[in-house]
């Protein structure tokens, strides 16, 4: 492939990975920090679980690594308020991963793509570290500056007894579904 096509299909990919984030993720117009009764973002959970497989797939795609769908999880659970309020409205939050078999020698470089193209994108990167051994392995996370979405890309496995592949996921804040009435606390 020639090299102005990489570049090109790289720059295609980052503009198409910022429109899904933006179009994605939309958070509560309250701005007030925390509050407990503040209206939470509202989304269906098959609405966040297609945007968690189309973002780890963009991050996959960014990063040049292949996915191994048969390792997909989505683990739904409930939100926990900052002074222990449980609710019984549905709100729930969402994690999702997926693994790759990219090799350890290939994660570095990998998260360093990350690192220089989210930020970009209204990401703030909350922890990074380069691949060094199975004990101090790839970790790249960060949260999304707008709506609170993050993104986590890191080394899974000891790569003694599991295998070392990547992990690719994303955790949503706490989200309400559509039609739901907000619990008052």
């Amino acid at each position: 492939m020639a090299r102005g096509t990489r570049a090109a299909g790289r720059a295609t990919v980052a503009v198409s990975f910022a429109l899904l984030l933006v179009a994605g993720c939309t958070a509560s117009d309250d701005t007030s920090p925390k509050a407990v009764n503040s209206p939470l973002p509202r989304k269906a959970r098959e609405d966040a679980l297609r945007w968690a497989k189309d973002t780890t797939a963009r991050m996959a795609r960014l990063t040049g690594a292949e996915l191994l769908p048969d390792t997909a999880n989505a683990v739904y659970e409930g939100c926990v308020g900052e002074n222990d309020e449980v609710a019984d409205d549905g709100r729930y939050t969402l994690f999702y991963y997926v693994y790759s078999p990219a090799s350890a020698t290939e994660h570095t470089s990998m998260v360093r793509k990350l690192r220089s193209q989210l930020p970009g994108q209204g990401y703030e990167v909350t922890s990074y570290r380069e691949f060094k051994s199975a004990y101090a392995s790839a970790v790249f996370r960060a949260r999304n500056k707008k709506n609170d979405y993050r993104v986590e890309a890191e080394t899974v496995g000891s790569g003694k007894t599991k295998p070392q592949r990547f992990s690719f996921a994303v955790r949503t804040p706490c989200l309400l579904p559509p039609g739901a009435e907000q619990q008052r606390f």
